[in-house]
């Protein structure tokens, strides 16, 4: 029997304006064994009440902090997955993959695995994806120095082995789901993929990155900044 896979995010309003496409993608994806919840998470439920009439939505805690509710709703959706699936497959609502994603990620039998998606460098504003390959450690490090996919790995359509990935765009067992928690620490920068990547790192627990799933990220329109959002 083919695995079963959720397909969801957390989102609020910030994302109404690339619902539209979204919705076209989640409910078009080729794999047939594949069901769709988002977490919606705004202080009302005028964006809530939207979704619900096209997608499967649960309304999810309102925080002033950004990622404090986008953990607690993240954190949501690996409980449905852990109870009646065998993957999520976390899709942010502004990231549009391939028809086909669900099945090139299961080709690998990996249990965690990412596409390519472009996100903005905060200093360079250069467009850099999110997969992270890991540098040898320096001597005392905890953890490994790590650097973004260069062209040549981008374009090899190959599998490689990464140590940290954005959470737009990741197909992830339930075995590792059972074995972590989404969560942020207060006092460092990143949000909760990059905190992901940490603890998978120090369990042990490898991740990848299919350079064929290559996807398209509604940046460009996005009608606010994330710098004036409340972290």
């Amino acid at each position: 029997m083919k695995p079963k896979v959720l397909v969801g995010c957390p989102t609020s309003y910030h994302k109404e304006y690339c619902f539209d496409e979204y919705l076209n993608s989640v409910k078009n994806l080729s794999y047939d064994n594949y069901d769709i919840l988002l977490v919606e998470n705004s202080e009302n439920n005028d964006y809530f009440d939207k979704i619900k009439k096209k997608l499967p939505v649960l309304k999810g805690p309102y925080d002033e902090s950004a990622r404090e509710r986008i953990v607690l709703s993240r954190n949501i959706l690996k409980d449905k997955a852990i109870e009646k699936y065998d993957y999520l497959l976390s899709l942010e609502q502004d990231v549009i993959p391939p028809k086909n994603i669900i099945e090139l990620f299961l080709e690998h039998n990996k249990k965690v695995v990412s596409g390519i998606y472009f996100n903005r460098d905060l200093k360079t504003r250069e467009l850099i994806p999110l997969a992270y390959i890991e540098l040898p450690k320096e001597k005392g490090e905890e953890l490994p120095s790590m650097r973004t996919l260069n062209d040549s790995e981008m374009l090899s359509n190959n599998l490689i082995k990464i140590v940290s990935c954005g959470t737009g765009c990741v197909l992830i067992h339930k075995d590792i789901l059972k074995k972590i928690n989404f969560r942020y620490e207060k006092d460092k920068d990143g949000f909760d993929d990059r905190f992901f990547g940490i603890d998978l790192f120090k369990l042990k627990e490898p991740m990848y990155c299919d350079t064929r799933v290559k996807c398209k990220h509604l940046i460009l329109n996005r009608p606010f900044l994330w710098r004036n959002i409340k972290k």
